[in-house]
């Protein structure tokens, strides 16, 4: 029965975006099915903005639909049989649930994200979203061993089933152990190479044998320079495969191409790569700690406030390397609790915005079916649909974020540390990752007091500041009351006009 209501909105997106013939790849992240298309033109987006089960749309490298953390998952399964099959899908006769004035929001924020579009091509951050396609990924196995390892350690605090929590600590850690070499595979896909060469270099990196070779004075230890000398390897040899191609005499290219791949990338990276990378993951694990300890609640500010003018400018894919090494070296990122805190901040924003504009059915509509995604941490419907459009509380939005931000970096300050075993959930989704250096209650009273603080004062700063009494007058306003022309002059003097 789910399979086949995972099929009818697979079916029901499909037509929307121009069919089969007009879908070019088809991948999933946390949140969002990724498509890419051949004719931009073909796709409805007001139509898919319609479907009860579409919470938005990103336009990017790929066309994007957030569909919610869970059913992406078990959508893209059935999107990718009926491209496959080829055959027309069901018609979707859909008709647009927003009214005039949350369609005006949309098309804005349609606009804004296609002129962020603009600015965002530019070779840094092309390059950083090559980054974060190397990484997503791997969310779904750092989300899975990132539970099973909290529920190992709880067990274990417990005392409870001591014949399981070995088999528990195996499953959490195999992954963490070998994520250089699907760093290595992800990282040679995406820069044109063979992945299991781009693997094969990496795994070096893991290799126990490293301990006995002695590089730049001192013996090697297995994992050292973890994912980033891993994709520093992967990305040598996938230009050294692809000069090898240039020179090496077809006849003996499946023989020569490979050997002189893994055999010059891997000298490099065992007597360099792994050594630099070393230093520099230690060097970003000392500063996220010292960061936090003496810095904490400024540093928390600045994050937590600026994350989400990151994630318009796109730079926030930067990050998911740092995460991924915090978790390597320390079991969890301190960085993800405080970042998840410019959501809480969105969220807080949303009630006010639907506090203040009584009179607007049509935004509080589209706030009302978006902020259950936003607890849980997907903010994209309630940032496209509602505060960037509108300005003000985009910016009111941030300032709730700061504050969550600067509530735990406090906390960390007083030796108290929140991280996350995983990286990509947020809002109450991350409440099963949550790790620290204290007790786990301790840990989540902190995240649920960030949250709380964020949610408080988005909700405030949005309510007073959010809006210029212009706004108000232009959007306070039921739209079918906007409609409406205005009435004859009367012939009798009016009544004494209804108190508000």
């Amino acid at each position: 029965m789910a399979e086949n209501k995972n099929r009818d909105v697979a079916a029901s997106i499909l037509p929307l975006v121009g069919g089969a013939a007009n879908v070019t790849s088809v991948v999933h992240c946390m949140t969002r099915l990724r498509l890419g298309l051949r004719d931009r033109s073909l796709v409805q987006d007001e139509a898919l903005k319609a479907l009860p089960d579409v919470m938005g749309v990103v336009e990017d490298e790929t066309y994007q639909i957030v569909l919610g953390p869970g059913k992406v998952a078990r959508v893209t399964p059935e999107f990718e049989k009926l491209v496959a099959e080829g055959r027309p899908a069901a018609a979707v006769h859909a008709t647009t649930a927003h009214a005039t004035t949350a369609d005006e929001l949309a098309a804005q924020g349609a606009e804004l994200r296609a002129a962020q579009k603009a600015k965002n091509a530019t070779p840094f951050k092309l390059f950083l979203r090559r980054i974060a396609n190397i990484f997503v990924p791997l969310i779904p196995a750092l989300i899975g061993c990132g539970i099973i390892a909290g529920i190992n350690g709880l067990l274990v605090n417990l005392g409870w089933l001591t014949s399981v929590t070995p088999a528990l600590a195996a499953m959490a850690s195999g992954f963490m152990a070998l994520i250089a070499v699907f760093v290595g595979l992800n990282t040679a896909k995406e820069f044109g190479g063979t992945p299991i060469l781009g693997g094969a270099v990496a795994a070096i990196i893991v290799f126990p044998g490293v301990a006995n070779i002695t590089a730049f004075g001192q013996k090697l230890s297995p994992g050292q320079g973890g994912v980033l000398g891993a994709l520093g390897a992967a990305v040598l040899a996938v230009y050294v495969e692809k000069w090898c191609r240039k020179w090496v005499p077809e006849a003996i290219d499946v023989l020569v191409t490979p050997t002189l791949t893994v055999l010059i990338s891997g000298l490099v990276t065992i007597f360099g790569l792994m050594y630099v990378a070393g230093e520099v993951s230690t060097g970003i694990g000392t500063a996220a700690n010292w960061l936090l300890d003496n810095t904490g609640a400024f540093a928390g500010l600045v994050l937590g406030g600026l994350f989400l003018p990151l994630v318009m400018l796109g730079l926030h894919q930067a990050l998911i390397p740092i995460h991924t090494t915090l978790i390597e070296q320390q079991g969890y990122t301190v960085l993800l609790p405080i970042l998840a805190m410019a959501g809480a901040g969105q969220v807080g924003c949303a009630i006010a915005v639907f506090k203040r504009l009584k009179h607007n059915a049509s935004i509080r509509k589209t706030i009302k079916s978006a902020l259950p995604a936003g607890f849980l941490g997907v903010g994209e419907p309630l940032i496209y649909g509602v505060s960037l459009p509108l300005g003000r509380p985009f910016i009111t939005a941030c300032v709730g974020g700061a504050a969550g931000g600067a509530f735990i970096g406090f906390f960390s300050m007083l030796g108290d540390k929140v991280g996350s075993t995983a990286i990509g959930p947020s809002g109450w989704a991350l409440f099963p990752l949550l790790d620290g250096n204290h007790g786990l209650g301790s840990t989540i009273a902190i995240y649920g007091g960030g949250l709380l603080v964020g949610y408080v004062v988005g909700f405030l700063a949005t309510y007073f500041f959010g809006f210029s009494k212009q706004m108000l007058l232009d959007l306070n306003t039921a739209p079918e009351d906007a409609a409406k022309p205005d009435p004859a002059p009367a012939a009798t003097p009016p009544k004494e006009p209804a108190k508000v």
